[in-house]
Order: C-alpha cells, then sequence, then structure tokens
C-alpha cells in the first residue's frame, strides 16, 4: 500500500510539472496561431501537432536522444549537474508534456479565438499594452477554455506511458508512474495491485475529465447567452 501511494504521489507530481511547462508554452503557442498570421504559421501547426500523430514511443526515443549522454542536453547537464537528465522523473515530465502539448494547445486556441479581437484592438486604442491587453482582456474571458485545457493537459500527462517509459524508465521509487506500475503487476501476475491502481487512475481522470466538460459547458452556454443578449 505504501509503494502505491508513492507511485500515485510521484505520477501527480510528474503531471503537475508538466501542465506547469505547457502552460505557458501552450498559451504562447495558441497566441501565435489564432492572433497573428506570419510565414511559416502552417509547419508551427504541424509541428505543435505532431505528437497526436507519432506513436508516443518515438517522442520518447527522440527526448532519450536529446536528454542522454549523446545530446546536446544530456551532455550540458551532465557538464552542469555531474548526471543527463534520461531515466529522472523530471525526463518523465518532459515526455508527459510533450505529449500533451498538441491537446492543451488545441483547447487554448479554442478559447482564444472564442474572445472577440475588436476589443483587444480597444484595449490597446487606449494605451494598454499586449502583455496587459492579455492579463485584463483576453484571459478573463477564455479562463473557462483556458482551465479546462489545463485539465485536459494534467489528465493526459497523467495517463502517458510510453515516451516515458522509454526517456525515463520504470524505476520503482524513482520514475515509477502509475501506467507503468500497472503494467508491472500485469506483468508480476499480481492482478489485484493491477486493479487497484487502475480504479485510481480512473477515479482521477473522471474528476478531471467532469470539471473539464463542465467548464465547456459553461462557456459554451456563456457565449450564447451573450450572443442572444446581443441581438
Amino acid at each position: 500500500m505504501t509503494s502505491d501511494i508513492s507511485v500515485v504521489a510521484l505520477s501527480v507530481q510528474i503531471a503537475l510539472v508538466a501542465t506547469t511547462v505547457t502552460l505557458p508554452v501552450g498559451m504562447l503557442l495558441a497566441w501565435l496561431l489564432v492572433r497573428k498570421n506570419f510565414r511559416g504559421k502552417f509547419v508551427l501547426d504541424v509541428f505543435v501537432s505532431l505528437p497526436l500523430a507519432l506513436p508516443p514511443v518515438v517522442v520518447g526515443y527522440a527526448l532519450l536522444w536529446l536528454v542522454g549522454t549523446n545530446g546536446w542536453i544530456g551532455r550540458l547537464s551532465e557538464s552542469v549537474f555531474g548526471s543527463t537528465l534520461a531515466f529522472t522523473w523530471i525526463a518523465a515530465a518532459l515526455a508527459a508534456a510533450i505529449v500533451s502539448l498538441p491537446l492543451v494547445v488545441r483547447s487554448f486556441a479554442a478559447s482564444l479565438a472564442g474572445v472577440d479581437p475588436r476589443l483587444e484592438v480597444a484595449a490597446r486604442g487606449l494605451g494598454a499594452g499586449s502583455i496587459r491587453t492579455l492579463l485584463t482582456i483576453t484571459l478573463p474571458l477564455a479562463y473557462r477554455g483556458v482551465i479546462a485545457g489545463v485539465l485536459l493537459g494534467f489528465v493526459r500527462a497523467l495517463s502517458e506511458f510510453g515516451a516515458t517509459i522509454i526517456v525515463a524508465g520504470n524505476i520503482p521509487g524513482r520514475t515509477q508512474t502509475l501506467p507503468s506500475a500497472i503494467f508491472t503487476r500485469i506483468s508480476a501476475g499480481d492482478t489485484g495491485d493491477a486493479w487497484r491502481l487502475a480504479l485510481v487512475s480512473v477515479v482521477l481522470g473522471v474528476i478531471a475529465l467532469a470539471v473539464h466538460n463542465w467548464l465547456l459547458k459553461r462557456t459554451a452556454t456563456g457565449i450564447s447567452s451573450s450572443n442572444g443578449g446581443s441581438r
């Protein structure tokens, strides 16, 4: 039971770190894709969405190549900290962040697209800078969609297995997450522990998705009400 608690705690820690990483990166990418027109926009969109089309093990292998002993990030980490990031919980968080990023960006982009750009133009016309406009106009109007995207990214990071096990391994107490622990229990024939951890995964996922769907429903209702009131 103690080991199960540590697995759940580590999984939540990795998912929270991954979500924290994807929040600013996802917001920046979504803002570029929704609000800006520039050469290479299509390429950026494809690059952001690529982890959705690739097997997670490919993402994990590419990340292992970057953070391992032969990668430039790995060599930099080894020279500064004395070890690479490979087969650490940080590598697991990076893998989870990369795999969940496309879902976060898509959710953020949808919420930003629902904000009338004329309001942002009016704010800038009154002297507000881009950052102030984002913080005082855009985000308050899109916050439900942003929170929904954060929850969706958290759920995806929590359930990540393929990329994580390649770049971080399955080390009990260090990098073993809920999916890899369930895989280990099933491989060992310990179906009782496997079902218990699977139930924990289901509960965490249901809670996050329930809040996510509720926020999306509230957002859709708010948009319909505002459109009806403007007629």
